[in-house]
């Protein structure tokens, strides 16, 4: 039974896993089903799901709203917004950090949330205040702009989004619609009598104009195009907002039918009939099956993984194995460390399935922005983690799996807080072959440089504050860390090479010394320099452990600070939270360095140890 107890684990945690993939049984309005309806938005298919999911996150930095009867799901919210938007005026969804900005627009400095319908009596200031801070370079900005911007940006697009369905004060838009078409013949001989300088129908004039003026205003507002065109091939280009394609009606063409499904919806929710609303959106699915079947699929695959979440729960997983680990070592029961490697190895099929998933999704390459960068290093991290398990079997490539597949996971879920993680970062131009394999093979040496410090890492601190670091132990860690440094400079030196061969197709130049390349260029010389200083005999175990944490410093900057230096074409924008945890991991990294440089006399585990040639204790 203690044999089988870690598959017994592994499998439960999968199981725990799996019922995410299995949606319950809609009571009441089958939100679900609407959340599975394809749109396009950021110059792709997704499902309104996650529309809801990335803009609450922008908003509200989470994916839900707590209200007070509990928590209300994004999909919900955004449904609410679209067609109740006076009662979603009152959720305190907007989450306001900076107090100057709380100053500028009178609110208490003790909350953090705040509803639409407090901000919008000084609108005006945040607007005049956003349009100065627009102006000003993203690197430029102070805290007080930074917070200004986001709070504009994330106010505009809550505004935009309340003209999806519907006009914001609608009462009945199907009535709406089909007055709209009654009217159309006569109005639009009205309008061109009176063009042609000819007696027209005043009436029939002011009552089209009347209705053109709402759809003008929608269609200049709304950025979600819910509309599908009349032939799928021509998609995404053909999609387009209710709005727009009501004021094209007036051009001979008929209310689309996608626009009163979408009416009837809107009304049925609103008025609370669950029947109306549940056979309206069939009626829609339905006739995507029909017209569009390829993107109700990419719609429902979306809706399905966001529902799975994961990622999140391999992030759980990963700290029950790190719990396991570290248990193993206080008590050094071998069904502790197997239990680990179990849990870290279903944590690791969890990560494997949603990072292949959303590659099938976007038909994309692994890597195609900063949040899937954190997604693929974490993965290649767990990876070397686990076969290092495989080899040594002491706990100490669960630590480093887990530490670090949890330190990118939560990396990652900050990232998204930016919007769609899907959409596609602005240096990538073309995905093509060299640039797939770039992307890949780079960022997997990313991963080896902080598996490498991680051991460090622990090689240092369990050296200094405590007695477990025995003389094999350490050597062990000594051995894990130079073949890793190898396994980095390969795969960096490769990456950066295949780098430059893309840039030379796309760019029309191999190497531009672009901030990105030069920290890239970074990590390769820095490899190439510790294995010099070992193989020169320049340093010795724990030398190569202080340069692998410097690694990490190097690593952490090439991969995500040079970001944020508003320049260069892989300058994604400067981001304050971001920035400050980059200094504070760097400043954390400095001072493991400054622990490794005590006298071996001040190192508990070697304080009692003579030196030997090229030992463990030796520096």
């Amino acid at each position: 039974m203690k044999k089988a107890l870690p598959w017994i684990l592994a499998a439960l945690c999968l199981v725990w896993a799996a019922s995410g993939l299995f949606p319950r049984k809609a009571r009441g309005f089958d939100v679900a089903a609407f959340g599975r309806l394809p749109v396009l938005l950021n110059g792709r298919i997704q499902p309104f799901d996650s529309v809801a999911r990335n803009a609450l996150l922008e908003i509200r930095t989470r994916q839900s709203v707590r209200t007070e009867h509990g928590q209300l799901p994004a999909m919900d919210w955004l449904l609410e917004l679209m067609t109740q938007p006076k009662r979603a005026d009152e959720r305190k969804v907007f989450r306001i950090d900076n107090r100057d900005v709380l100053g500028l627009l009178k609110l208490s400095e003790e909350e953090k949330y705040f509803s639409f319908a407090e901000i919008e009596p000084h609108q005006a200031d945040l607007s005049r205040e956003g349009d100065r801070v627009q102006k000003i370079e993203a690197a430029a900005r102070s805290s007080y702009e930074r917070g200004v911007y986001k709070l504009a940006s994330a106010m505009w697009m809550y505004q935009r989004l309340k003209a999806t369905l519907q006009p914001p004060d609608a009462t009945g838009f199907v009535a709406d619609l089909e007055d709209y078409a009654a009217s159309l013949a006569a109005g639009v001989r009205a309008v061109r009598a009176r063009e042609a300088k000819e007696e027209y129908d005043q009436a029939a004039f002011d009552r089209l104009l009347g209705h053109l003026s709402v759809f003008d205003q929608m269609s200049r507002m709304s950025y979600v195009r819910i509309v599908p065109p009349s032939d799928p091939q021509v998609a995404p280009e053909g999609w387009d907002t209710v709005g727009a394609v009501l004021m094209s009606s007036m051009h001979g063409q008929a209310v689309p039918e996608a626009v009163m499904h979408y009416a009837r919806m809107a009304g049925a929710y609103a008025a609370g009939d669950t029947t109306g609303f549940n056979a309206a959106v069939t009626a829609y699915a339905d006739r995507l099956k029909a017209s569009d079947a390829q993107a109700l699929r990419k719609g429902s695959a979306e809706h399905a993984f966001n529902r799975a979440q994961l990622f999140y729960k391999s992030t759980v997983l990963y700290v029950l194995a790190l719990l396991g680990a570290l248990s193993f070592w206080f008590w050094w029961n071998e069904g502790l460390r197997r239990g680990g490697v179990w849990i870290l190895g279903a944590a690791w099929v969890l990560h494997t399935v949603g990072l292949v998933w959303r590659m099938a999704l976007e038909a994309r390459p692994p890597v195609t922005n900063l949040y899937s960068s954190a997604i693929f290093i974490g993965w290649g991290a767990v990876l070397l983690g686990l076969l290092l398990e495989r080899i040594y079997r002491d706990g100490i490539g669960i630590v480093v799996a887990s530490l670090i597949g949890f330190a990118t996971q939560i990396i990652a879920h900050n990232l998204a807080i930016g919007g769609d993680t899907m959409e596609m970062m602005r240096a990538v131009l073309d995905t093509n072959f060299w640039l797939a394999t770039h992307v890949v093979t780079i960022t997997l040496g990313y991963s080896a440089m902080f598996v490498a410090g991680a051991l460090a890492l622990i090689y240092i601190l369990r050296g200094v504050f405590t007695a477990s670091l025995k003389k094999s132990t350490a050597d062990g860690l000594a051995r894990m860390v130079y073949g890793i440094i190898c396994f980095a400079t390969l795969f960096s030196f490769v990456g950066t090479v295949l780098g430059g061969i893309w840039a030379d197709q796309s760019w029309g130049r191999f190497w531009g010394w672009d901030p990105k390349e030069n920290g890239a260029l970074l990590i390769v010389l820095w490899c190439a320099t510790m294995l010099h200083a070992r193989w020169g005999g320049l340093i010795r175990a724990r030398g190569l452990m202080n340069m692998a944490i410097v690694g990490n410093i190097i690593t952490s900057f090439s991969w995500f600070g040079v970001n944020m230096l508003g320049i260069g074409l892989h300058s994604y924008g400067f981001m304050d939270s971001a920035f400050r945890w980059l200094i504070l991991f760097i400043a954390s990294q400095a001072a493991v360095i400054l622990i490794g440089l005590l006298p071996l006399s001040m190192w508990k585990s070697f304080s009692r140890e003579t030196p030997t040639v090229d030992g463990a204790t030796s520096v």
